[in-house]
């Protein structure tokens, strides 16, 4: 009798919300489950997986008891909490710990007895997973070091502001892509990701090939291990695998592997959402990031669906800045292009959310310390759609490009308490530079000549124009892998999303 690892000790689990408890006993015998006032039963199936459904409970800052029995044992977890439970995914910057920031100050200040921080171990598997490895952590000055950067920035902000308990699911992996995180049914069968389905269906048909011309190769060399083994003389040398598809090999396979270990093991918890810091390791082509846009709309439908919540929210963050600056107002680089399938998911996903990091990059660290900016900027979205606090979410959003004579007019969603130049300091708040010139625009004629915009700012507009260009058609605004300069912010502090509006 074992419930799985996420109801272990000092747990946060979902509020107003089924609970679906479950793990393992033997086959066939009848669960009881209970928790607080509640309680429910299961019989465990074949495998001896059972699940059972707890109805919801409301909030609980009072430690809860959860139990679980079977004819052949019992299981139990104390000190758990009912609050907000969000799955952070991704890759390095999501994975980023507290400690590796310059974060003294505040992890000697992290006395947060309902923040609660669940890693989740590395898996890479090629078969979808039951299980993982992990417990849960109680925020203090002690543990906080190793909570994810931009989980507890978001978990703080929520919970001094609503004083719910917030608890962080961990599961992300630096240097990964996308794909990694989609099961694999999904990512062969959706229309959108044919190109990459037909890539994927032809390395896993070489790589079945050569695995079945190694097998004699290897089945001669494990007879000869088992001998050498019961001889006790040394093992002989391991034929070469072959390589996984996408160049994994089959000890650490990574071809949507993490979907199989990391992510499928923990269905179907319940959340109350989703954070999602990747996107580094999709960078490249305009092509590349129109796939990224399928791509992150397919993997959170197939995530909703999985984790039986349809209308679980999904807040990510757009890549900060890295690399020198550009003084060249026609560069594209790969990462303007994956900033732009970004911002386009707000376009073809419901219930998401993006958060801005343009101005909290490091131009030489492809991992910026500011996770702080990050996390709150994040936690705005949940504060209005989750708490019903008033209070603006985004930075301006290009909503529509006006041609005025010589001159552009770009209009913006998020701009009611309208727009200004702002300096960002480290973690210092937005400060508004009202003698400052704007900078980061740049517009082209209709030869498609890119020069850097006079631009400025009337009322909730921005009027872009140039003395060389009689007739633009076309704008772009802190379109590079690090747009140093870029300077528009709404009156809220938070930055402008990078955009073009031209198709090249």
């Amino acid at each position: 009798m074992r419930l799985h690892p996420l109801f272990s000790d000092h747990a946060v689990l979902q509020r107003d919300k089924e609970l679906r408890v479950f793990g393992t006993a033997q086959p066939g015998e009848r669960v009881e489950v209970s928790l607080g006032s509640q309680r429910a039963s299961a019989t465990a199936d074949s495998f001896g997986r059972f699940l059972a459904r707890l109805p919801a409970q409301p909030m609980s800052t009072q430690p809860m008891q959860l139990l679980a029995s079977a004819p052949s044992g019992s299981a139990r977890a104390d000190d758990i909490l009912l609050g907000d439970v969000w799955l952070a995914g991704g890759q390095s910057n999501m994975e980023f710990p507290l400690g590796a920031c310059d974060a003294a100050q505040d992890i000697a200040a992290a006395k947060y007895a309902h923040i609660r921080h669940f890693a989740v171990d590395y898996r890479f598997a090629i078969t979808p997973q039951a299980d993982v490895r992990g417990q849960w952590s109680v925020c203090s000055p002690t543990t906080a070091g190793a909570f994810s950067a931009v989980g507890f920035a978001f978990a703080r902000r929520i919970q001094e502001e609503t004083g719910i308990p917030v608890g962080i699911l961990r599961s992300c992996v630096g240097g990964t892509n996308i794909e990694l995180w989609m099961a694999q049914d999904t990512l062969l069968e959706a229309p959108e990701l044919k190109p990459f389905a037909d890539r994927m269906r032809a390395s896993l048909q070489r790589h079945e090939a050569a695995l079945q011309a190694a097998l004699p190769a290897i089945e001669a060399w494990t007879q000869a291990s088992r001998i050498a083994m019961r001889e006790g003389r040394p093992l002989p040398i391991e034929p070469e695998w072959p390589e996984h598809p996408f160049g994994e090999r089959r000890h650490d396979p990574r071809c949507v592997t993490l979907y199989n270990g990391m992510i499928h093991p923990l269905l179907p918890f319940s959340l109350a959402g989703i954070l999602w810091y990747q996107g580094e390791n999709n960078t490249g082509s305009a092509f590349d990031a129109e796939q990224y846009t399928h791509k992150v709309r397919i993997m959170v439908e197939d995530w909703r669906r999985r984790f039986e919540q349809p209308e679980l929210p999904f807040y990510f963050v757009q890549l900060a800045a890295w690399q020198p600056a550009t003084n060249d107002p026609g560069q594209t680089d790969g990462w303007a292009f994956l900033r732009e399938g970004q911002r386009r998911t707000l376009n073809v996903l419901e219930r998401c959310g993006m958060a801005v990091a343009i101005d909290i990059g490091d131009a030489l660290d492809i991992h910026p310390k500011n996770k702080f900016d990050v996390g709150e900027r994040l936690a705005l979205w949940a504060l209005r759609d989750r708490h019903g606090k008033s209070l603006e979410v985004s930075g301006p959003l290009l909503r529509e490009q006006i041609l005025d004579g010589n001159r552009l007019r770009l209009r913006f969603a998020h701009a009611d308490s309208g727009l200004m130049i702002g300096l960002k300091l480290g973690r210092l708040p937005v400060q508004e530079q009202a003698q400052g010139t704007l900078r980061g625009f740049a517009i082209a004629g209709e030869d498609r000549v890119w020069k850097w915009a006079e631009a400025r700012i009337e009322q909730q507009e921005v009027v872009l124009s140039h003395p060389d260009i009689a007739r633009p058609v076309a704008a772009r605004y802190a379109f590079s892998s690090n747009p140093a300069g870029a300077n528009l912010y709404n009156r809220a502090g938070l930055p402008a999303a990078p955009f073009r509006t031209d198709d090249g």
